[in-house]
């Protein structure tokens, strides 16, 4: 189920039309999908670990709402907001500029300069306290992503929409 970047996300409302959503990899989609991304965004913090534990349980609290209405799409974008918690606290945990790389592969214009940018990674400066952000969301993340109830939605969700 690849997430489809050719729809109109600015005109589409995700929560009427739940069939048009793909999960893709990881956190592909995290901030397109309406208005799950205005709702669950506003709460999304990872500065010390007090805001990481205030904004994790927050947005787990949203994931299990979500659950509840058997909303997975809701359930799902709360998801990819915890693992994009843990994600970038994680890298401005190994780099205080949050820049992984020397310069940005996406902006490489061929593969191969992509592959060779992907390579010049700068030194890890380590940052405990982004490292203990991580860690927090990290815990709320796999708490999500392991939940029988969204691992049944998810599963209905690819049943019925993988085929189109």
């Amino acid at each position: 189920m690849a997430f489809d970047y050719n729809l109109d996300f600015k005109n589409l409302d995700f929560r009427s039309s739940p069939e048009l959503y793909r999960v893709g990899k990881g956190e592909q989609g995290v901030l397109l999908v309406e208005p799950y991304k205005s709702e669950i965004l506003p709460y999304w913090r990872f500065k010390t670990p007090e805001i990481a534990k205030e904004s994790s349980e927050k947005i787990y609290q949203m994931f299990l709402e979500f659950l509840g209405q058997n909303d997975f799409v809701g359930a799902d974008m709360a998801r990819k907001f915890l693992q994009m918690g843990y994600t970038r606290s994680r890298r401005y945990a190994n780099h205080k500029s949050g820049r992984k790389y020397q310069k940005n592969p996406q902006k490489e214009s061929t593969k191969e300069a992509q592959l060779a940018a992907r390579k010049n990674i700068l030194p890890n400066e380590v940052d405990p306290i982004k490292a203990e952000s991580a860690a927090i969301f990290k815990e709320k993340w796999i708490l999500a992503k392991t939940n029988e109830k969204y691992l049944q939605l998810l599963q209905k969700h690819k049943q019925l929409y993988e085929n189109e």
